[in-house]
């Protein structure tokens, strides 16, 4: 076997000496050796493989560091307390946003004099947990599995899950509507979501408008006995964080916006797309504070 010196091999790749003996040192040239101070090289070396830059946004990087960390006050305690709250708030929960903040905080209920449903509390710490998985596993396409595992961590432990005909992590049994309107019935849902994944998953990079297609479409099927609003917008949340667009949060005082844009988006667009334009501006000022990059 032919060995050259770190200068020629540097040059017949294109790399400084210093790279490549630092390459050397790292063991990424195989045969490389040593004697004295002098590596002698394979001449017919290839150039190591370098790792790909990681494509995680820079929030997304921060939530995972500040989840495996338990940082307080950070960017992912407050989505935590704000996702959670407001996400239940608009299906009815009655816990406040400090009831909230005390449960993530604190994993206790606190002092209160009204009475509190339990199944609020339960849906709040399961949408804590839901929202630590779409962080964990927010890499590779959406698929079935995936979206009755979230119907599973938000329900899990709910009254809801001693009724017979209601299946938590599964589709539902039973048809029901949404906004007075009917929606698919439960022996077509499995054959209506796997066509809407497909036709989602064959887009090589989806827009933000795909993403918002994808959750109206969703809701229209409303493929779960209940907690498909929750489900579809936890959905939203991780396909942005996933293609690197500003999440958004639907507040409260958005919600009939939220709604009417759902049930209008096939004839005017703009309705829905608006409002989760205003969430995400709102979402750009909270990374602002925490400074946050972010691309416009």
């Amino acid at each position: 076997m032919e060995y050259v010196s770190v200068k020629d091999w540097a040059e017949s790749q294109g790399v400084s000496e210093r790279t490549a003996r630092n390459y050397c040192a790292q063991g990424k040239i195989d045969g490389a050796y040593i004697v004295g101070k002098t590596w002698n090289i394979p001449a017919d070396a290839p150039l190591p493989k370098r790792k790909k830059k990681s494509s995680l946004s820079p929030l997304l990087s921060t939530l995972r560091e500040q989840k495996a960390s338990k940082t307080k006050g950070g960017i992912y305690h407050r989505i935590q307390i704000d996702l959670t709250y407001n996400s239940n708030h608009i299906e009815g929960s009655k816990l406040s946003h400090d009831q909230t903040r005390y449960i993530f905080e604190t994993n206790t209920i606190g002092i209160t004099d009204k009475s509190v449903n339990v199944d609020d509390i339960i849906e709040t710490t399961n949408h804590f947990r839901a929202i630590d998985y779409i962080i964990d596993q927010t890499d590779g396409k959406l698929t079935e599995a995936y979206i009755k595992h979230l119907h599973f961590l938000l329900k899990s432990g709910t009254s809801d899950e001693r009724k017979d005909w209601f299946k938590v992590g599964d589709y539902k049994k039973l048809p029901n509507e949404v906004g007075g309107n009917d929606t698919v019935k439960p022996e077509n849902v499995h054959k209506e979501i796997k066509a809407l994944l497909n036709e989602y998953n064959g887009l090589k990079r989806p827009s933000f408008e795909d993403i918002i297609d994808f959750h109206q479409r969703f809701e229209s099927i409303h493929p779960f006995q209940d907690g498909n609003g929750r489900v579809g917008r936890l959905i939203m949340f991780r396909e942005c964080l996933r293609f690197g667009y500003v999440p958004f949060i639907i507040s409260d005082e958005l919600k009939m916006f939220y709604y009417n844009g759902l049930r209008n988006w096939r004839q005017i667009k703009g309705y829905l797309l608006d409002t989760c334009l205003s969430a995400q501006d709102s979402f750009k000022i909270l990374l602002d504070k925490f400074r946050i990059k972010y691309k416009d």
